[in-house]
Order: structure tokens, then sequence, then C-alpha cells
């Protein structure tokens, strides 16, 4: 399993290792699993899960952003020497030797966020924005969409609009759903550069796609059949 090796300056302060089908959380409060006192980090700045045989990088919706190797993201899928920026400290991201890598790929002060004012700060950023002299780019055709349109137990449709969507007994899911032997997080869909993908998540039943049951990771086709507790869903292109 990888690590992330948590280091301030050239300084390493931890390390901590990545497990398959467990999430790692980072930020400010002490209710993280990687704890950063820094102001310029957020309570709850990001997270990594693990989705499938890869590992995926969340900010969420922090104050001062996430970076990777310096530029700024949303989500990314992790690779072998990736940096992570956050705040002031970086985490980086590796395989230990000869290990498989995958191919994709007080309280109130502590609900406040300093906004980063630094020239290195500034300079990630400006490497993140495009160049003002570039040509506008054409517009581009939208990209098509998964959809899982609900065959039983639920009506309408949903389209796949995150690159980690989650399926489960838990409120916080994308999709809920009810049953007894349902995990909090029965299952995920990932969008992957090769397609959309759903793994299991260790919780409850296995989901099947078209009555087989999904042991790890399945990459979806198109029509095919997904059964998850009450519900049975066909996976559609849009």
């Amino acid at each position: 399993m990888p690590t992330l090796i948590l280091k301030f300056k050239d300084n390493v302060i931890s390390e901590y290792l990545l497990e398959k089908g467990k999430s790692l959380n980072i930020g400010r409060r002490e209710d993280n699993n990687v704890i950063i006192d820094n102001l310029a980090v957020s309570g709850h700045h990001a997270k990594v899960d693990s989705v499938g045989d890869g590992f995926l990088l969340t900010d969420l919706q922090s104050k001062n952003g996430s970076f990777v190797n310096e530029q700024f993201v949303a989500s990314h899928w992790l690779k072998h020497g990736d940096v992570i920026t956050i705040g002031k400290h970086n985490l980086v991201f590796k395989y230990k030797e000869g290990e498989a890598k995958p191919a994709t790929a007080g309280p109130e002060d502590m609900d406040q966020t300093m906004v980063m004012d630094t020239s290195s700060y500034k300079s990630m950023l400006a490497k993140s924005a495009p160049a003002s002299a570039a040509p506008a780019a054409k517009p581009q055709e939208k990209e098509p969409i998964g959809v899982l349109s609900f065959v039983s137990g639920s009506e309408g449709e949903v389209e796949i609009s995150k690159k980690l969507f989650k399926i489960g007994k838990a409120s916080t899911n994308d999709i809920v759903v009810s049953g007894f032997m349902v995990g909090q997080v029965a299952a995920t869909i990932s969008k992957r550069p090769g397609g959309y993908f759903i793994s299991y998540e260790g919780s409850g039943s296995k989901p099947k796609v078209n009555g087989n049951s999904v042991n790890e990771s399945v990459q979806l086709k198109e029509f095919d059949v997904i059964e998850i507790g009450s519900v049975k869903m066909h996976f559609l292109i849009k």
C-alpha cells in the first residue's frame, strides 16, 4: 500500500499508510486522520479515497485550495511521486519500492481559516491559471456523461456528475438505498480515463452487475443492470 509523507519545508513530520477500501481525511481539526495545525488549512480541507486500485484526492471546498505538483485541483487521481500542497505543508504520495503501481491511474479559532497571502501561494495560483495571451479555445462538444436510470426501487434517472459517486444506506450518499444488508457506502462509481467503474467498498452485501457480484472493481458498459439492495438501475451514456 502507498504512503503519504507529511513534510514542512524539508522536514518529515509523519507518514501515513493508505489502506485499500478506506479514506484518509486531511485538515486542521482533530477529527482528521492527517492533522495539519496551521491557520492556512481549513478544518476539513481534503480527503484521499481508495477507489478500486487507485487513490483519489478531493478538495473539500477549502478556503485556500489544494494543489498537486503546483497545479490547483478540485480532484486528482494520485500517481507515484505526486506532491500535494495544503497550506504551507506538502504531502508526498509514494509507493514502496517494488510495489505494483496501478495504471490509473481555541474552538472558535478552529472554525476560522486564515487566507494565505504569500508569494509561493500566489505563484502556484498563477501557474494554475491559463495564460492571458493564449488564444481562446474553440468551444467543445459536451462530453458524454453516465446516467443511472431506475428500473425498480425508485423513479427517474440520476447523472453521475462526480468523479466519485457513492451509493449506500447513509444519507450522505448520492443515491440512498434501503435494505438490511446494504452497507453505509455499498458501492462507488468512479469516472476514469477508460470509462466508468463500479467498486465494492467492503461494507454489507455486494452490488451486482448483470446478476454477477462485484468483488472489487468492474468497468460498466451501456445498458448494464446494477442491483444494490432494493434498487435496480440501468447504466446509460447520454
